[in-house]
């Protein structure tokens, strides 16, 4: 393997020498594309890192950059890390509904690292008002078009500077600023890029989706494509959620090997595009179809394969794998061409006795594979003292990718270590050395003495939702024929005759006691059903649950404005679409509401 430039001013320059490759970035609507050389990207950004050093600022002062995917947040990007600034990304605002809890959060995270600036996109700079001075970056909120003209020159940052600022998805609470030096950052991604070279006549080249504050798409996406340097197509997160047939077809169209996306993704994929969304549609050249951010489910991917087979995609493409922001992205890799692997382990044996053992009739968990090169992985318990394989404790790594800690904060850098030891937070065991991951360690339900993970719960509890709306629709008329009628019956019935559905409705009920009413039919319907299944009254717990759906569903459909209406429309059924089971009944249940809320 070739030796990696020490940062990313050095891919960046490197980059530019290469007159074939550079980033596509396709619009809103997913239609037209934009086209940027490396060169282009080089020019661009030493253009901005000119206009940064007239406006003041300074090697190693922090510019906060808030942009949709575009070229704009290429170029600001880029010219930030050129000036020898380190750039920090951040999601803008998507909802206008909830600008001032935006306003909050985006403030908070600019004062936290102590942003110099403010770079935004023009439209959304209308909208940051409010944020900026909330934050009072010493020079304000600009759009990269304010900045002086002027070509700069590209600084000559060392291996270890910090080269980003991102901030952590482990929490919505509060993100923790994860500071990533050159040398771990350009190490994560000659890694990545070890796995797939350029052999065979096979030229790589990459898709995503992903938002470009995220260190999926990001690091995992477009510093990938520098490092190479190749060629990656772009497409705005919101043209895929949208239109999700526009990720399939950039592959398509493109011919892209390479294309990560997080669970929900496949799953939205495989229940909202259309067979007539494919016309011309061949997936045959997507190789490394990778599966990460959150939890791994394999029926999703089962699905997607089975969905999609027909255009040409091959279920071996599917790749799980396990990272976080702390390790610069990537931890754990599955095996490429080997497919998705998912082995049933004994649910009291992962709960009560945290001991991993195979049982046919278990909770199944996708492996999300082996280390990455240079990368050590191990399992600790509660002490910090490692245990031997197929015991659960908590996920723990090192390697040279690791961040350097969070950013002026070196109290929650130092918890973040243990005997030299990257805590990630996550539980997991590893059998025949892979890595399984079973929940997150600070969020685990303990409920009568046994370990609840809350993801499981909440899928359970998406699943019941759709499966009862089904059943519901019917009853009001909706063709008892359909298929979406048939199976959402037919899955309902099956998984309340599964103890795992039953077990975790246990937790479910604890939750909704310390969140909800106590005395709301929700919650009473619940308690029955658990009541009843623990005395094995299998088909009276049946009904009691699809009852405790009903009284769900009704209770957050009965709302007391339009606005109510459409938040609950879009949030809870277009969330729990992209998560769970849903199919065509559901999708008329959004068409009925959105009628009704305007």
């Amino acid at each position: 393997m070739k030796d990696a430039p020490p940062t990313l001013v050095d891919l960046l320059r490197r980059a530019a020498a290469s007159d074939t490759s550079g980033i596509r970035v396709l619009d809103r609507k997913g239609e037209q594309a934009a086209w940027l050389s490396w060169a282009g990207v080089w020019h661009r950004a030493l253009r901005v890192a000119g206009g940064l050093a007239a406006r003041g600022v300074a090697r190693g002062d922090r510019v906060a950059l808030v942009f949709p995917t575009g070229p704009p947040f290429i170029e600001s990007f880029f010219g930030t890390v050129a000036a020898g600034a380190v750039p920090v990304p951040l999601y803008p605002p998507v909802r206008l509904g909830r600008l001032d809890e935006y306003h909050e959060s985006a403030a908070r995270m600019i004062g936290s690292v102590e942003a110099k600036l403010v770079l935004a996109d023009r439209r959304v700079r209308r909208l940051l008002g409010e944020t900026a001075r909330r934050a009072r970056p010493p020079l304000g909120c600009l759009v990269p078009d304010d900045l002086p003209g002027g070509v700069g020159e590209a600084a000559s940052p060392d291996p270890g500077d910090i080269a980003l600022i991102q901030f952590s998805s482990g929490t919505t609470r509060d993100p923790k600023p994860v500071a990533l030096s050159h040398r771990a950052v350009v190490g994560q991604v000659t890694a990545l890029n070890g796995f797939w070279p350029d052999e065979g006549g096979v030229v790589h080249s990459g898709v995503s989706w992903l938002p470009l504050y995220h260190d999926m798409g990001l690091i995992g996406c477009l510093f990938t494509a520098l490092e190479r340097p190749g060629t990656i197509t772009l497409i705005p997160p919101e043209a895929f959620v949208a239109a999700p047939a526009v990720w399939l077809r950039a592959i398509s169209t493109w011919r892209a090997t390479i294309s990560p996306a997080p669970t929900f993704a496949y799953s939205l994929a495989a229940h909202r595009i259309r067979d007539e969304d494919l016309e011309g549609v061949d997936l045959s050249s997507w190789r490394v179809a990778l599966c990460g951010a959150e939890t791994v489910v394999a029926d999703v991917l089962r699905e997607f394969a089975r969905r999609f087979a027909r255009w040409g995609f091959d279920e071996r493409a599917l790749t799980p794998v396990y990272g976080l922001s702390e390790a610069s992205l990537a931890v754990t890799f599955s095996q490429l061409g080997g497919g998705a692997r998912a082995t049933r382990f004994d649910r009291d044996g992962l709960e009560s006795e945290g001991i991993a053992r195979p049982h046919e009739g278990g909770r199944e968990i996708v492996s999300v594979g082996r280390p990455i090169p240079g990368v050590e992985l191990r399992i600790a318990d509660a002490d910090g003292r490692p245990v031997p394989e197929g015991r659960v404790g908590e996920v723990q790594c090192r390697g040279p990718s690791t961040m350097e800690g969070y950013f002026g904060r070196p109290e929650a850098s130092a918890a973040a270590w243990c005997d030299g030891w990257l805590r990630t937070g996550d539980l997991g065991f590893v059998s025949g050395g892979e890595l399984y991951l079973v929940g997150r360690l600070r969020d685990i339900l303990l409920l009568r003495g046994r370990n609840h993970d809350p993801e499981e719960v909440e899928r359970l509890r998406d699943k019941l939702k759709s499966w009862a709306m089904s059943i519901t629709l019917a009853q009001q008329g909706v063709d008892t024929t359909n298929r979406a009628y048939r199976e959402g019956k037919a899955a309902l019935a099956s998984a309340i005759d599964q103890k795992d559905l039953i077990e975790s409705e246990v937790a479910l009920v604890a939750v909704l006691d310390g969140k909800i009413d106590g005395k709301n039919a929700e919650t009473r319907a619940l308690q029955q059903a658990v009541a009843l299944a623990e005395n094995d009254a299998v088909i009276a717990a049946r009904e009691a649950v699809a009852e405790a759906a009903r009284a769900l569903v009704d209770l957050e459909a009965r709302c007391d404005d339009a606005k109510t209406g459409y938040d609950y429309c879009i949030n809870t059924f277009k969330g729990a679409l992209a998560q769970a089971s849903y199919d065509a009944a559901l999708l008329n249940a959004i068409t009925i509401l959105e009628k009704e809320n305007g």
